[in-house]
């Protein structure tokens, strides 16, 4: 087997939403071992800064993750700057707080459209095309080409009040994982997913201090918040075992959210 090292020096990566939060972990800690990267997230993100941070072993592509033409640009960019493409992760996402019913009447149905526009066919979006362009790689010893990891949530299983929208798009990702890993299998491309609980993201840091740590005690070990490089460090664990595929793995410290 690969050792560490060797497997991320060949990998070169896509990752979306990867100019904040679970996105911008996993871009540091796959250029730090020595993974190309290309943060593909929209115009008006961070992406450039990191892109500087990072160093020539990444570049920023602006993306729309909803949009064909932003995503086979993005794949462009990594293929022209740094290869074959064969690592996706698939970071971007959004989250709204709105009851089913409430004093202003029923859900807005357009606000439920966007979070599963961006969430769930945003992701489906990278994946197709991104596995369209990996299948095409050339296998590694091990027969593998690719391979993709998306962004779930607890929300998937045990969504909050208000959560509708935000559960059913990450609902929607944790199940098409078994399906899309089978569909690709006779491709050599893996297909797993991370539901990550309660993380330092920028809006849990947002929030007061007093508030964080209330919600860390919620997390039954450790109690505490995620650090968004712990997520970054499974990503790389699932990069580097070719045995895991069509997972769906909880990254929560046994945490399940109350109503």
């Amino acid at each position: 087997m690969a050792t560490m090292a060797s497997t991320l020096q060949k990998a070169v990566c896509i990752v979306t939403g990867g100019a904040s939060g679970l996105g911008r972990a996993t871009a540091q800690r796959l250029a730090k071992y020595g993974a190309k990267v290309v943060v593909a997230d929209l115009p008006s993100s961070d992406g450039e800064n990191v892109a500087k941070e990072l160093g020539e072993s990444c570049h920023f592509a602006p993306t729309d993750v909803t949009s064909e033409a932003d995503v086979q640009q993005a794949i462009q960019l990594a293929t022209e700057k740094f290869g074959p493409l064969n690592v996706a992760v698939n970071c971007a996402g959004i989250g709204i707080a709105v009851r089913t019913v409430s004093k202003k009447g029923p859900h807005p149905l357009d606000k439920f459209e966007k979070v599963l526009k961006v969430n769930t066919i945003g992701t489906f979006n990278v994946i197709r095309l991104v596995a369209e362009q990996m299948s095409q790689n050339e296998p590694n010893e091990g027969g593998e080409r690719g391979v993709i990891i998306n962004t779930a949530s607890v929300a998937a299983y045990d969504g909050q009040i208000g959560q509708a929208a935000y559960s059913a798009s990450k609902g929607a990702i944790v199940g098409m994982t078994l399906p899309i890993a089978r569909d690709l299998s006779k491709h050599g491309i893996r297909v797993n997913t991370i539901a990550p609980g309660l993380f330092l993201t920028p809006l849990l840091i947002s929030l007061p201090e007093k508030v964080r740590d209330e919600l860390g005690k919620m997390v039954p070990f450790p109690s505490r918040l995620g650090d968004p490089p712990e997520f970054g460090h499974l990503v790389q664990s699932i990069i580097e075992n070719p045995m895991l595929n069509g997972e769906v793995i909880r990254l929560d410290g046994a945490l399940r959210m109350q109503p």
